[in-house]
């Protein structure tokens, strides 16, 4: 009996042990519930505050942007990001898709001028926030427009937005920020070139303007490229005013231009002309495919004897034993005639006067230089203005040049200019590195030419024998006494090279290196035949996109190419031509494409003080002002 309430009471105790446990972890339970529901209704009542705080902040912000849009556009509101896709095109102007010229359009932007953008890279590559506004702030620049013609959804950028605004990005898809802004008219730019020798261009101020005139902005810390033939100058834009962005349309800026700092690291890669002494023999060396520069002069008390033919001007490379070869090229560098509107410096003051011509760069010194004295008036009250202008450096070049020699070794080129009248003057020699590493000597000299007149002379009068007879091998007219001899020794000794219109008599031993060229026919040694293919029978591709021949390239590139370098006649640089111009009577008068441009800009005249296009001033001038 006692064993059976005890087995009752534990079991019982058991039970109420168990109850207990239940309840206390039903209770903890409990707690952890409501410890976990107080938890996430704060977070979700955090999260709710901090949308309601950033959709705040965002709407701050939109209106903040919305009033920086209505001020920087005037009123005009558009903003559109857009695919960034290059395209071969000039200058800072880009290309629009057709909607946003709708939607400028129907916000009166056509009504407020030219437009201006402002473009900034969307990366969303960068790390972190601060990070990324550095560097979207640091990746924008301004531009213009130039049509509105591109694919829906994408913007298409010029060389020089693209390499100011996405150089060094790698984005598969490089998305642009388009913004419409107004910018002030530019009144002062501060430029520094990249490297040397931009300042050795005669008139570079003015290579400069022709280059902004395809441009519609300056914006700080861009960089702009200036060509001058086939090279390429970089400047950085340090400072522009009144603002960091401004318009350079319409409006007369004043550009400075500051020295570079690692000029001595930066003029090895700029071409020289080096001074020759006329008769002093100079030393260099020249690697392949590349140039050494020189230039000498021929002062006017030698015209004489040179156009007379008594002398001759010759060029003459001696090359040191090797396996090294060269060629050489000569340019005459042109004449500059200095008017009102093309001219570096220039003096207006009543009476005498006395022009100071004062050179930036202590390298432009030397040269030649012209001067222009322009009749203000008529004779007893007359007056005068004088004009002076440096003549511009010629580089010459594989396909731009007026003389050349492609001999094997040492060569002499003689030069012969066809025009008496040039002369005198200033000559650039360019000695091409055609294979291997050439060490060589140069030198240019005037070589009396008396002995080769008389002795051409001599053989031209002497008359034929008339009992002379032809002889069967070499076709050369033998005295009829000594016929046999000759012919014995001719046939022994000499053979007769049967080319069409060669006939060439060659020693036997000498025929199997006498070859001809298969296309021009021209004759040869074996050894030179591989050089006169590769310098006149290669194709050559002329970076306007034809390819020719070295003989019809450079008949091209002097004639029709429209990247040619020619001299300006209304601005005086040397600037690319241009393709035909549109204007029949532009083309009537001779004018390319650049100066059918460039001569529509407008000048007074300096009698009547009319403003009249350059082009037209000639006509102008001889209209209204010629007297009877």
């Amino acid at each position: 009996m006692d064993f059976e309430l005890r087995v009752a009471r534990e079991k019982l105790e058991r039970e109420q042990r168990a109850r207990k446990e239940r309840a206390k972890a039903k209770l903890e339970r409990e707690r952890r519930a409501k410890a976990e529901a107080a938890r996430q209704r704060d977070a979700i009542e955090a999260a709710q505050r901090s949308k309601r705080l950033d959709a705040a902040r965002a709407q701050i912000e939109a209106e903040q942007r919305m009033e920086e849009s209505m001020l920087l556009g005037k009123g005009v509101i558009f903003c559109r990001t857009l695919e960034a896709i290059p395209f071969n095109g000039f200058g800072d102007k880009i290309k629009l898709p057709p909607s946003c010229f709708q939607e400028l359009s129907d916000q009166g932007a056509l009504d407020k001028g030219p437009m201006y953008f402002r473009l900034s890279v969307i990366d969303e590559l960068v790390p972190s926030v601060s990070d990324a506004t550095n560097e979207v702030e640091h990746r924008a620049t301004h531009s213009g427009v130039l049509e509105f013609t591109a694919r829906e959804g994408s913007v298409e950028l010029p060389s020089h937005v693209w390499s100011n605004l996405l150089s060094g990005v790698s984005l598969d898809v490089p998305l642009v920020e388009v913004h419409y802004v107004s910018l002030p008219k530019g009144t002062y730019a501060k430029l520094q070139p990249e490297g040397m020798g931009f300042s050795d261009i005669p008139n570079h101020k003015a290579v400069l303007e022709t280059t902004l005139r395809r441009h519609a902005t300056l914006s700080q810390g861009d960089i702009i490229t200036v060509s001058y033939g086939e090279l390429n100058y970089k400047l950085r834009v340090l400072e522009t005013k009144p603002a960091s962005s401004v318009s350079v349309l319409e409006t007369d800026i004043e550009v400075d231009i500051e020295g570079h700092d690692s000029a001595q690291e930066s003029s090895r890669n700029q071409p020289v002309l080096a001074p020759l002494v006329i008769g002093k023999v100079e030393e260099g060396i020249v690697e392949e495919g590349t140039f050494n520069y020189y230039k000498f002069s021929v002062e006017a008390a030698m015209i004489d004897e040179v156009a007379s033919g008594r002398m001759n001007i010759e060029v003459k490379i001696e090359a040191d034993a090797g396996d090294g070869d060269t060629n050489v090229y000569l340019s005459r560098h042109p004449l500059i005639f200095p008017t009102q509107h093309r001219h570096e410096w220039s003096s207006h003051e009543m009476g005498s006067k006395v022009l100071t011509v004062r050179p930036k760069d202590p390298n432009l010194i030397a040269g030649t230089y012209s001067i222009g004295v322009f009749g203000f008036k008529d004779a007893g009250d007359g007056d005068t203005n004088v004009y002076l202008s440096r003549h511009p450096l010629i580089f010459p070049t594989q396909h731009r040049h007026e003389w050349s020699s492609h001999e094997m070794g040492s060569k002499v080129l003689t030069v012969r200019p066809k025009d008496p009248n040039l002369i005198a003057g200033t000559y650039s020699i360019g000695v091409f590195g055609f294979k291997g590493v050439t060490k060589y000597h140069i030198s240019v000299a005037f070589k009396d030419n008396v002995k080769q007149q008389i002795g051409g002379h001599a053989t031209a009068s002497s008359p034929i024998d008339m009992e002379s007879v032809e002889c069967q091998n070499c076709k050369h007219f033998i005295s009829s006494q000594t016929i046999l001899l000759h012919e014995l020794y001719c046939f022994r000794h000499n053979v007769l090279c049967q080319h069409n219109g060669c006939g060439v008599v060659l020693r036997k031993e000498e025929a199997a290196s006498h070859v001809h060229c298969n296309k021009c026919g021209q004759a040869f040694q074996q050894g030179q035949i591989e050089k006169h293919m590769k310098v006149f029978h290669e194709p050559v591709h002329c970076p306007c996109g034809v390819i020719l021949e070295k003989e019809q390239m450079i008949e091209h590139q002097s004639s029709t190419c429209p990247l040619r370098l020619i001299m300006c006649r209304f601005c005086g640089d040397m600037v690319q031509a241009g393709s035909t111009p549109a204007d029949a009577r532009d083309r009537l008068r001779g004018l390319v494409e650049h100066e059918s441009i460039c001569g529509s800009r407008t000048a007074p005249c300096d009698s009547c003080g009319r403003a009249i296009m350059l082009k037209e001033m000639d006509i102008h001038v001889i209209a209204v002002h010629q007297k009877s």
